[in-house]
């Protein structure tokens, strides 16, 4: 029976000094070692009850396993390291941290040796880290602590990173920061697996670029799946594949591990060639077993799913050859990707072999099947699949239900998709948002419009949003032409509470425009500008367009009404425009000029250049040449048309109307011809040639007028063109002085010029019109 052995204190000791070591002996006495000068003190063996045994000197300091410090019987033997490294532990364990724990270890007899640590270190529980840590931290002040590979690994495997990342962090400087870190592998390791382990992504990256950048290559594959692990677990497969090139690169052995998280992440990413060579090394290499059914998996749904159907087939081939079964995700993506490629054959044969096979489809693949079957026109097979889908025991959820209206939709089965709507019902399967998408389309398209006014109905009992679907149709209705349809769309609309917006009312407006029902389209006008929508030039200059064409008088009266209900800065400018000069108090060009000072051409320029073409058709259809004249001149001060005239010298002078309407280039050619006359009579500018660029469309009514008028303007295919002495000679004729300077002549004008021609005594006039001698002059 071991005896308790204590210090016997002297009298300097007993006023409250520390004991300098505890040791254990045997039963027994002994009279110590013999006295020594250089022991300073006195030991005292007590027995079990305190009671002394015996005594000798001692306090000198004691180097376990080496001194005789305790008894076993009648001899004297060192005190055992691992009862020593048990001490030290049990310090640790008392003490935990602290001021306490620092002054009981510096208080033993003798200072531990890093092997010792070590020993004690490894005896603590990994449970609690703290003990460890302040053991640790309390032997790195003192000078015989050495650092060790094992002791820093040991502590950071024992530090829960969750709680105690800074200290693995620390723990990772200090190491890196060693004179040689590449003797510390497994410190290095333990820290990386340890946060990428608990999932520490940031810190577990930086240790690892920071051993990357000084050249360590001694990471272990346990630490690199850890992090390949944690990486490919939060999206970050780009990184992940830079931590497997640096594991090539380092020379770092692949184990089972590494491909099963490589393969399928390659897989993922597109890398699918990398993938299928790194599946190929993983076959070859020593060691791994079979490939795993999930890497299988995997790629034959990469293969598939990316159109490589040959090779995903013989993956699937040879995963059932190895002896692993299918799963139900992996026949899916086959069958899928065969039937996605159009080998509806080929999907289906593989269908019966899964189901010869014993494999249960599951409802997805059910539903994909029945609806490739279905858009393939094999209705009859695609009803058979879905009775079989029913038999096997799968609800018909409210997918399933769209599908197979959307099927006979768009076969033009009305009674069929609304049998399956109403079976739907009585099965209390609530149809979902796509179900009453697809029927309402379909009904819509068939123009069955009480039908989808119910349908719709009882969408909205069923808690949808209508809004946007009932504009959808009304939509539908528009582009599809049936303006009728649409107008009592919209009236139903209306009664049950549903808005549209200001978009579909405008297109419903202009169809109404298009159709002719000015009655339904002011109504819908009124609705747009009362909705807080502003009438924008491109619209009223559309209306302003058909009552240019329109040829009726009532309809004239309802567009006119029409364009005053846009209560658009233009109609006010029309009005104006056809008042006499008293009520605008202000000449006609002086009244255009300050409308188109109003407009912020970087907005609308092209608006505006719309609105100039047509205006100008309608006030030449309405007579008013000179009107338009002032419009048209305006329209040019402003730039709209900057590129139609120009002036080359004495080389050429060119007009081009190409991109104008019937009527601008009318009044452009008139307004251009007047410009062109008074250059060259009143200022002797005459060039070689003018020409009048009209492209095909425009060529035959410009070339008209000016044949009326006897011009020497010759047509070609897109250009009148005429020399500018023969232009000259033309411009001093009376009517063409009259053609100029009013407006478009009148046949009785023309017939009266053609009188003066062949009979030139009986026209003074003619004397009258003349340009004088000086003014008529070549230059």
């Amino acid at each position: 029976m071991l005896l308790r052995v204590g210090l016997a204190r002297s009298t300097r000791l007993r006023g409250g000094a520390s004991p300098l070591f505890l040791a254990r002996c045997g039963r027994g006495l002994s009279s110590g070692p013999p006295p020594d000068p250089e022991w300073t003190d006195t030991v005292e063996y007590l027995d079990e009850s305190g009671a002394l045994l015996s005594s000798a000197p001692g306090a000198r300091p004691a180097v376990p396993g080496a001194d005789p410090t305790i008894l076993s019987g009648a001899s004297a033997h060192p005190l055992p390291r691992p009862a020593a490294a048990a001490r030290l532990a049990a310090l640790a364990l008392r003490h935990r941290s602290g001021a306490p724990l620092s002054a009981a270890l510096s208080a033993l007899p003798s200072a531990p040796d890093p092997a010792l640590l070590l020993l004690a270190a490894a005896s603590l529980p990994a449970s609690d880290p703290v003990p460890l840590i302040s053991l640790v931290a309390w032997a790195r002040l003192l000078p015989w602590f050495v650092p060790s590979d094992d002791l820093s690994s040991l502590l950071a495997s024992r530090l829960p990173p969750a709680t105690h990342s800074s200290e693995l962090l620390a723990l990772f400087d200090d190491t890196l920061g060693l004179p040689d870190p590449a003797a510390f592998p497994k410190t290095l390791n333990a820290v990386v697996s340890a946060l990428a382990t608990h999932g520490l992504l940031e810190p577990a990256f930086y240790c690892f670029k920071r051993i990357r950048d000084a050249g360590f290559k001694g990471l272990e594959t346990p630490a690199y799946n850890a992090l390949l692990s944690l990486l490919l677990t939060r999206g970050l497969a780009f990184k992940a594949f830079e931590v497997l090139d640096e594991m090539a690169t380092s020379g770092c052995a692949l184990d089972e591990g590494t491909y099963e998280l490589a393969v399928p992440a390659l897989a993922r990413a597109g890398r699918i060639d990398a993938a299928r060579k790194m599946f190929d090394e993983m076959k070859q290499r020593e060691g791994i077993g079979r490939v795993p059914a999930g890497v299988y998996s995997v790629m034959v749904d990469v293969l598939a799913k990316a159109g490589r159907l040959d090779a995903a087939m013989g993956m699937y081939r040879e995963m059932v050859a190895v002896g692993h079964r299918v799963s139900t995700a992996v026949s899916t993506a086959m069958v899928e990707g065969l039937v996605r490629s159009g080998k509806l054959d080929a999907g289906m044969e593989l269908w019966e072999e899964m189901r010869r096979g014993g494999l249960r489809p599951n409802f997805g693949l059910y539903t994909m099947v029945v609806e490739a079957n279905a858009r393939s026109g094999r209705l009859d097979i695609a009803a058979k699949l879905f009775g079989d889908m029913e038999k096997a025991g799968f609800f018909p959820t409210p997918a399933t239900y769209a599908c197979l209206v959307e099927m006979h939709a768009s076969a033009g089965q009305v009674d069929a998709a609304m049998r399956l709507y109403h079976s739907m019902a009585n099965a209390g399967t609530r149809p979902g948002l796509s179900t009453f998408t697809a029927l309402l389309t379909m009904l819509a398209n068939k123009r069955l419009l009480e039908l989808a006014a119910k349908v719709l109905l009882e969408m909205k009992a069923s808690g949808f949003p209508i809004e946007v679907t009932a504009s959808d149709l009304l939509m539908i209705y528009i582009k599809d032409g049936s303006t009728d349809l649409a107008l009592r769309w919209l009236r139903f609309m209306g009664s049950a509470g549903i808005r549209t917006n200001n978009f579909i009312i405008r297109q419903l407006f202009e169809s109404c425009m298009k159709t002719g029902l000015y009655d339904s389209a002011r109504p819908l006008l009124e609705t747009y500008v009362s909705g807080a929508a502003k009438v924008d030039l491109i619209l009223y200059t559309s209306i302003l367009a058909h009552l240019v064409r329109c040829q009726d008088e009532s309809s004239e009266r309802a567009i006119m009404d029409i364009l005053s209900a846009s209560k658009h800065k233009a109609h006010d400018f029309m009005c104006g425009l056809f008042t006499g000069p008293e009520q605008r108090k202000q000449p006609v060009l002086s009244f255009v000029r300050e409308f188109f000072q109003g407009i912020d051409y970087d907005i609308e320029e092209s608006a505006t250049r719309y609105f100039v073409n047509v205006l100008l058709n309608y006030l030449v259809l309405m007579g008013q040449m000179n009107r338009a004249r002032c419009v048209w001149k305006v329209a040019y001060e402003n730039k709209l048309f900057a590129k139609a005239i120009v002036f080359d010298q004495h080389i050429a002078w060119s007009l081009d109307v190409r991109s104008l309407s019937v009527g601008a280039a009318l009044v452009a050619t008139v307004h251009t011809l007047h410009r062109f006359r008074k250059r060259m009579l009143y200022y002797g500018v005459v060039p070689r040639r003018i020409k009048l660029v009209t492209g095909p469309t425009l060529k035959m009514v410009v070339a008209q007028v000016l044949a009326s008028l006897e011009s020497p303007f010759e047509v070609s295919k897109v250009v009148l063109r005429a020399p500018g002495d023969s232009v000259l000679e033309w411009f001093k004729k009376p009517i063409v002085q009259q053609f100029l300077l009013n407006e478009i002549p009148s046949k009785a004008d023309v017939l009266m010029h053609r009188l003066n021609v062949m009979f030139p005594s009986s026209a003074p006039e003619v004397r009258s019109l003349s340009i004088p001698r000086s003014l008529g002059m070549s230059r």
